[in-house]
């Protein structure tokens, strides 16, 4: 068997010595022999394989911990995981996109100030659909926030309920001074703990949340999971969050087509939500919305946007005179499609002010 010195294997797999050193303290990397007497390391031509993975594992930046676990898996097993870790690296990379835009026009333009006088007005409605015995959403409509939680597993219902009664506070006390950021940053956190509290450590236990603080002129969502935002604009419909859902990621990859994905098996699979675990990588996406006189928001449950066309949601949501009128139409909707789930809708009108 032909052996390397560990100078001579550092510079073929373009790891340094002290890489190579520390890999094989963690078990990540062992070298073929260890000169009993000199403690120097002999590596054999057939590691540098594995010792190039390693290498390139690193520059995607990959944690040595996860790098383990793909260097133990066989050549397919190893593609998923890294085709899994990438997606959730493209995810966080653009949701931080969206926060450099935001933060570049935020401070370029420190005075502007929006002098048309708006408000919101609201309904919010929940209801079980026709197949559940029991609504495990939760839905909430103030003069400041607005709030749609499915809640999953055997403490979903506790767990939706939990994280919009961390926002709703926002209703009844004066804004704090300050950047929205930090408003939201705030709620996002004290949505998490409450979750984690009602869950009780529980993993299989979360909800999702998709929430908008209104600001007096624009509205700051916090958004994970599968729940929706959507915004009615001059008569067209936009969808304003994106799905954390396995079928979305494929759409994403291409690998489904949006007609596909509807019937795939796997496409109420969560990629992120709020849960009892003590998951890092789940973070909400935030985004801000300038808002106009006549817009109107939705935010809605996937019991609406699972059996519900966006078309019928966007003729519902225009011909409703009010708020009210248009959720008991799109929960009547849903339930005529079979109500297969827990359906919640929030409508939210902005309007100028008297």
């Amino acid at each position: 068997m032909e052996m390397l010195t560990i100078g001579a294997f550092a510079k073929a797999c373009r790891l340094s010595p002290k890489a190579l050193r520390l890999y094989d303290e963690l078990d990540l990397l062992r070298p073929a022999r260890v000169d009993p007497e000199t403690g120097y390391r002999y590596y054999a031509a057939g590691q540098l394989e594995q010792a190039r993975l390693v290498a390139w594992l690193r520059r995607l930046g990959m944690p040595l911990a996860r790098i383990r676990q793909v260097c133990a898996l066989d050549d397919a097993g190893a593609a998923r995981e890294i085709r899994a870790y990438w997606a959730r690296v493209e995810a966080e990379t653009a949701a931080r996109r969206e926060l450099a835009a935001f933060l570049v026009d935020h401070l370029s333009h420190p005075s502007r100030k929006d002098t048309t006088m708006l408000e919101l007005r609201y309904s919010a409605l929940s209801d079980p659909g026709r197949v559940r015995t029991a609504n495990q959403d939760t839905a909430y409509a103030g003069a400041r926030v607005l709030a749609v939680a499915d809640g999953f597993g055997s403490g979903g219902a506790p767990a939706s309920t939990a994280a919009i009664e961390a926002l709703r506070h926002l209703d009844r006390e004066p804004l704090p001074a300050g950047s929205v950021l930090n408003l939201l940053e705030d709620a996002v956190q004290d949505a998490t703990r409450a979750v984690r509290d009602a869950a009780g450590s529980d993993a299989e236990v979360g909800t999702t949340l998709t929430a908008a603080v209104w600001t007096g002129s624009q509205l700051a969502l916090v958004h994970i999971g599968d729940s929706r935002a959507y915004l009615l604009r001059d008569g067209e419909l936009f969808r304003i969050t994106h799905d954390h859902t396995v079928v979305q990621w494929m759409i994403d990859e291409g690998r489904l087509t949006p007609e596909e994905a509807a019937a795939h098996p796997q496409r109420a699979l969560l990629l992120k939500a709020l849960t009892g675990g003590d998951d890092a990588g789940a973070v909400p996406d935030l985004r801000l919305h300038d808002a106009l006189p006549g817009d109107r928001y939705l935010l809605c449950s996937d019991g609406l946007s699972g059996v519900v066309p966006d078309e019928e949601i966007r003729t519902a949501l225009t011909s409703a005179s009010a708020p009210d009128e248009a959720v008991r139409a799109l929960v009547g909707a849903a339930n005529a499609a079979g109500g297969p789930d827990n359906v919640s809708c929030v409508v939210a009108e902005v309007v100028e002010a008297a």
